[in-house]
């Protein structure tokens, strides 16, 4: 590699480096590195997005404007946690504003539930059942949701948590056990 050799060049399709150097090089310029950073988080991140917002196209876009959001906001990117935590928050952030904008906008009544397809009689009560997880789920205030999709779904820790959402731990721990206690009142007829 010369002298020449664009930074954003340099040090693509390198799967072995860790999310630390990769943070390092993309501040230092090199798309690659941050484009290497997203794919590696986008999935995960794209599941939040989807399980917060319940819609594929909404889910789409929050990621899109979080990963652009996060590379805007690389040189702020303290390294206090792990860059997938600060990209969690950031996209759980985008997240919790769309559903802010949604319910000024649209009462959750409004929401049409999808239809089950035409299949057997078990995949029918299946599909019903993940259809009523759905509602339910979207019957949690937003800190909540947040916060469960988080713990119960991704399988994050509650400090993790803490830091994404910028509620303490305490707060973490509440907001879960009153989603759980919600769904379990909900939910209690697809035991």
């Amino acid at each position: 590699m010369g002298r020449g050799t664009p930074v954003s060049d340099r040090y693509t399709s390198r799967p072995d480096l860790d999310d630390t150097t990769l943070v390092v090089r993309a501040r230092e310029g090199d798309v690659g590195a941050f484009a290497q950073l997203a794919e590696r988080h986008q999935a995960a991140l794209y599941r939040v997005a989807l399980r917060l917002l319940g819609n594929t196209a909404d889910a789409e876009d929050a990621l899109q404007e979080a990963l652009l959001d996060a590379w805007r906001r690389l040189d702020r990117f303290r390294g206090d946690s792990a860059f997938s935590t600060w990209a969690y928050r950031i996209v759980t952030n985008r997240c919790l504003d769309l559903l802010r904008a949604r319910r000024a906008t649209v009462g959750l009544d409004a929401v049409e539930e999808p239809a089950a397809p035409d299949t057997t009689e078990h995949a029918a009560e299946l599909d019903a059942g993940l259809a009523a997880v759905g509602a339910a789920l979207r019957t949690l205030p937003d800190d909540q949701r947040a916060c469960f999709v988080l713990r119960e779904l991704e399988g994050l820790g509650y400090a993790e948590i803490a830091q994404i959402t910028g509620a303490s731990e305490t707060a973490v721990r509440g907001r879960i056990h009153r989603a759980r206690t919600t769904l379990a009142g909900v939910l209690r007829a697809w035991r």
